[in-house]
């Protein structure tokens, strides 16, 4: 079993929850243009169905349907209905808490689990396979293939293991019953709850059924791991059939991440990080790693406190971070982060996470044929 540490940084919710997750981040809203009437949701499901106690016996969550219902001016009847099938999955709350004796980070563990030969393989086929349509993303976005299949490879190996939740349950469990031991419990519960109002609206709007998708006990949906609040404002039909399919189409799931990306800022032609080479006193170091992952430092000012950069870092035209990646007892790396490294911790907020995106995508981008 991970680490908690690391089990958490893994959380696909925290790569799409509200940027307040992470101090640094700006804010966002979530829009979406109205769709057709729903159609009444089916009371049958063929999977099977977990957790206890359905929540049409709570009267927190009726009313949350009313208010919705009302606010959105959505079908009151459909949304109790489909609310009143969700169901309170006990083991889903404790998944939320930090760990009470926290692992020690480790870079290295970490990137094991991500850069190895499983994931390697499977996004060298998927890169074979779905070449032309990551070349017109990367045309179209300015997002590069690699960073593409790397979040793809790591989210969920490119579609194999997309979570067996059902996405109703972890969004009603966490909106309703989030612990109250977690240290910024009324934070994240809002949030959830914000996730949910966009996955009913969504469901209600387009007359599909709420009780169907599967995903991650946060969650997180389809072969990018989208939260609703994301599946509605980034998701995109890059295969032209007339419809979203995050769960089914490789061609949208690429087409959606690297709308994600632009969504966030990405910028065409920046690297994602330089090596960097630390020489300054303690007091440098505290000053370097004080804003976190949020580019702030000037080549100048980043130079002066001792961050000596590569020939090509000190060329880059906009702001740096000092990124630091802990090795458990050993010496920690380093890496001056860009912008679009920042952009990439707006899909997770660990920088851990980042560069196990960064180095997998390069490591299936090597493993191609020349």
């Amino acid at each position: 079993m991970a680490p908690l540490w690391l089990a958490a940084s893994l959380l696909p919710a925290w790569a799409h929850a509200s940027p307040a997750a992470h101090p640094a981040a700006k804010k966002q809203t979530s829009t979406h243009s109205p769709r057709p009437a729903a159609k009444k949701v089916s009371k049958k499901n063929s999977q099977p169905v977990q957790g206890t106690l359905p929540y049409g016996h709570r009267a927190d969550a009726m009313a949350f349907a009313d208010d919705l219902a009302e606010r959105r001016q959505l079908n009151r009847d459909d949304l109790r209905h489909a609310l009143s099938q969700a169901r309170l999955l006990p083991g889903v709350p404790k998944l939320m808490l930090p760990p009470s004796s926290p692992t020690a980070k480790n870079w290295q563990a970490y990137r094991s689990r991500f850069v190895e030969p499983i994931r390697i393989g499977a996004g060298l086929r998927f890169w074979q396979q779905h070449r032309a349509t990551l070349e017109r993303a990367e045309q179209s976005y300015g997002v590069p293939a690699a960073i593409i299949v790397g979040i793809l490879g790591v989210e969920t190996i490119y579609g194999q293991q997309m979570g067996t939740y059902r996405v109703i349950d972890a969004l009603a469990t966490l909106a309703f019953d989030f612990p109250a031991a977690h240290p910024r419990a009324t934070e994240r519960q809002a949030y959830f709850r914000s996730e949910l109002e966009q996955f009913l609206s969504y469901h209600q709007r387009a007359g599909s059924d709420p009780l169907l998708p599967r995903g991650s006990y946060a969650g997180a949906m389809g072969q990018p791991q989208f939260m609703p609040s994301s599946w509605v404002k980034y998701a995109v039909d890059f295969d032209g059939d007339g419809k979203i399919d995050l769960f089914n189409s490789p061609e949208d799931a690429i087409g959606s991440v690297a709308n994600y990306f632009k969504g966030y800022g990405w910028q065409t032609g920046l690297p994602t990080h330089y090596p960097v080479r630390l020489e300054g006193s303690a007091q440098d170091k505290e000053a370097l790693l004080l804003p976190d992952i949020l580019p702030t430092f000037s080549v100048a000012s980043f130079s002066a406190k001792g961050g000596l950069l590569s020939e090509a870092g000190q060329r880059h035209p906009g702001q740096l971070a000092l990124v630091e990646l802990q090795n458990g007892g050993a010496e920690p790396s380093y890496v001056a982060g860009t912008e679009n490294f920042y952009v990439i911790t707006r899909y997770n907020w660990s920088s851990y996470y980042a560069m196990a995106v960064i180095e997998l995508g390069q490591a299936v981008a090597q493993a191609l044929p020349r």
